[in-house]
Protein backbone atom coordinates (compact mmCIF):
# COMPACT_ATOMS: atom_id res chain seq x y z
CA UNK A 1 0.00 0.00 0.00
CA UNK A 2 0.79 3.56 -0.54
CA UNK A 3 1.37 5.80 2.51
CA UNK A 4 -1.84 6.55 2.94
CA UNK A 5 -2.86 2.84 1.70
CA UNK A 6 -4.93 -0.14 3.22
CA UNK A 7 -3.73 -3.37 3.22
CA UNK A 8 -6.85 -4.63 4.14
CA UNK A 9 -8.86 -2.45 1.54
CA UNK A 10 -6.31 -3.28 -1.16
CA UNK A 11 -6.84 -6.95 -0.78
CA UNK A 12 -9.85 -7.71 0.77
CA UNK A 13 -12.61 -4.83 -1.27
CA UNK A 14 -11.89 -6.94 -4.79
CA UNK A 15 -12.79 -10.08 -2.64
CA UNK A 16 -15.54 -9.03 -1.16
CA UNK A 17 -16.61 -7.45 -4.06
CA UNK A 18 -16.69 -10.49 -5.87
CA UNK A 19 -18.83 -11.81 -2.47
CA UNK A 20 -15.63 -14.03 -1.70
CA UNK A 21 -15.46 -14.60 1.95
CA UNK A 22 -13.00 -16.99 2.21
CA UNK A 23 -10.70 -17.18 5.34
CA UNK A 24 -7.60 -15.39 4.56
CA UNK A 25 -7.41 -15.37 8.57
CA UNK A 26 -10.75 -17.07 9.98
CA UNK A 27 -13.05 -15.00 12.32
CA UNK A 28 -12.83 -17.51 14.99
CA UNK A 29 -9.35 -16.75 15.63
CA UNK A 30 -9.32 -13.13 14.88
CA UNK A 31 -11.90 -13.47 17.56
CA UNK A 32 -9.81 -15.73 20.05
CA UNK A 33 -6.93 -12.65 19.56
CA UNK A 34 -9.23 -9.77 19.99
CA UNK A 35 -10.84 -11.56 23.12
CA UNK A 36 -6.54 -11.81 24.83
CA UNK A 37 -6.22 -8.52 23.80
CA UNK A 38 -9.70 -7.16 25.54
CA UNK A 39 -8.52 -9.37 28.48
CA UNK A 40 -5.17 -7.80 28.22
CA UNK A 41 -6.30 -4.06 27.94
CA UNK A 42 -8.78 -4.69 30.97
CA UNK A 43 -6.09 -5.82 33.07
CA UNK A 44 -4.05 -2.82 32.62
CA UNK A 45 -6.88 -0.46 33.43
CA UNK A 46 -7.11 0.67 29.32
CA UNK A 47 -10.24 1.17 27.74
CA UNK A 48 -10.68 0.25 24.14
CA UNK A 49 -14.05 0.62 23.17
CA UNK A 50 -13.13 0.60 19.38
CA UNK A 51 -11.62 -3.14 20.24
CA UNK A 52 -14.47 -3.73 22.00
CA UNK A 53 -16.94 -2.84 19.43
CA UNK A 54 -15.09 -4.97 16.96
CA UNK A 55 -15.02 -8.07 19.11
CA UNK A 56 -19.08 -7.55 19.22
CA UNK A 57 -19.46 -7.25 15.30
CA UNK A 58 -17.53 -10.21 14.64
CA UNK A 59 -18.98 -12.17 17.37
CA UNK A 60 -22.22 -11.37 16.14
CA UNK A 61 -21.54 -12.90 12.48
CA UNK A 62 -19.82 -15.81 14.55
CA UNK A 63 -23.50 -16.10 16.44
CA UNK A 64 -24.78 -16.34 12.11
CA UNK A 65 -22.48 -19.12 11.51
CA UNK A 66 -19.85 -17.22 10.43
CA UNK A 67 -16.72 -18.08 12.34
CA UNK A 68 -15.11 -20.06 9.89
CA UNK A 69 -15.30 -17.01 6.79
CA UNK A 70 -12.48 -14.43 6.81
CA UNK A 71 -12.49 -11.56 8.28
CA UNK A 72 -13.91 -9.72 5.60
CA UNK A 73 -17.16 -11.04 5.51
CA UNK A 74 -17.84 -8.50 8.30
CA UNK A 75 -19.38 -6.84 4.84
CA UNK A 76 -22.14 -9.40 5.40
CA UNK A 77 -22.91 -7.20 8.85
CA UNK A 78 -22.87 -4.12 7.28
CA UNK A 79 -25.54 -5.67 4.22
CA UNK A 80 -27.51 -7.11 6.92
CA UNK A 81 -27.76 -3.85 8.91
CA UNK A 82 -28.36 -1.99 5.68
CA UNK A 83 -31.06 -4.09 3.80
CA UNK A 84 -28.88 -4.36 0.92
CA UNK A 85 -28.22 -8.42 -0.26
CA UNK A 86 -25.34 -7.28 -3.50
CA UNK A 87 -21.50 -5.90 -2.64
CA UNK A 88 -21.07 -4.95 -5.85
CA UNK A 89 -24.06 -2.83 -5.99
CA UNK A 90 -23.52 -0.96 -2.84
CA UNK A 91 -19.86 -0.47 -2.77
CA UNK A 92 -18.28 2.61 -3.59
CA UNK A 93 -16.77 2.56 -7.10
CA UNK A 94 -13.66 3.96 -5.83
CA UNK A 95 -13.19 0.49 -4.41
CA UNK A 96 -14.11 -1.87 -7.93
CA UNK A 97 -11.20 -4.02 -8.85
CA UNK A 98 -9.98 -2.67 -11.61
CA UNK A 99 -10.14 0.82 -10.38
CA UNK A 100 -6.69 2.71 -10.24
CA UNK A 101 -5.30 3.02 -6.66
CA UNK A 102 -4.51 6.87 -6.30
Amino acid sequence: PRAAGSWALSNLAPRILQEDFAPGFFIKHFLKDMRIAVESAETMGLNLPGLKLAKQLYEKLTASGGENEGTQALFKLYQTQMGTSSSARHFPQRFSPNAKMI
